[in-house]
C-alpha cells in the first residue's frame, strides 16, 4: 500500500483561506473601530455624557438656542437636559441615544429641518418635565390634561421660557408673540 506523499485537504479547511479571511475580518474591524473613534473624538462625543449645556452647541445650528437660553428665565434654574430629557436613567439614556442617532444622521446627510424643530416624542418629554417642575402651579389644569394629554401644551403659551422669543421655536404659527401675554 502506498502512502500518498501529499495529503490533500478538503475544501474550506485550507489554512491559507482561513488566515486570509481572519486578516480581512480583523482589518475591517480595525477600520470600523478607527472610524468610530475618530468620529466620536471629532464630534466631541464624550461631552454628550454630561449635562453641560455647552455640549448642545457642538453643532453650530444650536447656537441660537444656546444663546437665547442664556438670556431666558430658566437659565439660572435649568440646563438643557432638565427640560429635554427624561429624569429616569434608562429612559434618559434611550432618549440620548435616539437623539444622538437622529442628530448625527441629520447633520451628516444635511437633511435636517430648518429652523430646527422639536419632534413629537421630545415634545412629550418637554411637557412631562414642565409638569414635573411646575406641577404645584398647574394642578388645576392637570385633571383635564389626564383626560387628553395633548390638549394643553405648556410651551404653546410659554414658548419664550426656555429659549427666549427670538429663536423661532414651534413653527411660524407660534412665533407671533404680539397678541400673547407670556408670564
Amino acid at each position: 500500500m502506498t502512502i500518498p506523499s501529499r495529503v490533500t485537504s478538503r475544501p474550506g479547511t485550507d489554512r491559507g483561506w482561513a488566515t486570509r479571511h481572519s486578516l480581512a475580518l480583523v482589518a475591517a474591524t480595525g477600520i470600523l473601530l478607527g472610524l468610530g473613534a475618530f468620529t466620536f473624538r471629532y464630534g466631541e462625543g464624550l461631552s454628550y455624557f454630561s449635562s453641560d449645556p455647552a455640549a448642545c452647541v457642538n453643532c453650530h445650528i444650536m447656537q441660537p438656542q444656546y444663546s437665547s437660553w442664556q438670556k431666558a428665565s430658566h437659565h439660572t434654574s435649568a440646563v438643557c437636559v432638565d427640560c429635554h430629557l427624561p429624569v429616569s436613567l434608562i429612559p434618559k439614556l434611550l432618549a440620548k441615544a435616539s437623539n444622538g442617532w437622529h442628530h448625527s444622521k441629520g447633520f451628516t446627510l444635511q437633511d435636517f429641518h430648518e429652523p430646527i424643530m422639536i419632534k413629537p416624542g421630545n415634545s412629550r418629554i418637554l411637557q412631562e418635565n414642565c409638569l414635573r417642575c411646575h406641577g404645584d402651579m398647574v394642578h388645576a389644569m392637570a385633571p383635564g390634561m389626564a383626560l387628553e394629554p395633548d390638549a394643553v401644551s405648556c410651551v404653546h403659551c410659554h414658548a419664550s421660557v426656555g429659549h427666549g422669543e427670538t429663536t423661532g421655536l414651534g413653527g411660524p404659527e407660534r412665533n407671533d408673540f404680539s397678541e400673547r401675554m407670556i408670564p
